[in-house]
């Protein structure tokens, strides 16, 4: 199996047209039904475990929903036009601090859904010239459109399902 890129380590690529928004945003409101098929019928102690130090699949999933609210924040910034996005909490202490192994998956994924539908509805919202606003991204340091922010969204989300799956596998082989 292929070590997955650390996050952080990614380069990102914002050149896609306009036209590909629409499956951008497809991308990103599908995200909920693809760590419900994942995650549907594991059992807790598969949910909750670790590998050392790292995230369980149930936080995983709840890392994804305590992004949700820094999303929402970048769109109020291009609504606001400011000049420069929010900036992420690298240390992930919101997830951190969550404990979300007590909570239930189910939970989880009912708030992340909402969550996400309250995004999607933003982004479906904007008009073309909107969807071209820019700001800076302060990671990455680089001007980014609407569409870009709804890519990064999908990368990401996509960089947690990818270890979500390799967890899942992972804890069915060993078991």
């Amino acid at each position: 199996m292929i070590d997955r890129l650390e996050w952080i380590k990614r380069q990102f690529s914002f050149e896609l047209p306009l036209g590909l928004y629409p499956n951008v945003v497809e991308r990103v409101r599908g995200t909920p039904a693809r760590i419900e098929d994942l995650t549907r019928g594991l059992p807790r102690e598969v949910l909750t475990r670790r590998n050392g130090d790292k995230w369980s699949i149930q936080e995983h999933a709840g890392h994804l929903l305590d992004l949700e609210s820094l999303a929402m924040r970048r769109l109020d910034n291009y609504e606001d036009e400011a000049e420069t996005l929010v900036a992420a909490d690298m240390t992930n202490r919101k997830t951190h601090e969550a404990n979300h192994n007590a909570n239930t998956i189910d939970n989880i994924l009912a708030a992340f859904r909402n969550e996400r539908i309250e995004f999607v509805s933003r982004l479906e919202a904007y008009d073309e010239a909107f969807l071209q606003r820019v700001a800076l991204h302060p990671r990455l340091n680089v001007k980014i459109r609407v569409i870009d922010l709804a890519f990064f969204v999908a990368e990401h989300d996509d960089h947690h399902l990818a270890r979500i799956s390799q967890l899942k596998r992972l804890w069915a082989d060993s078991d």
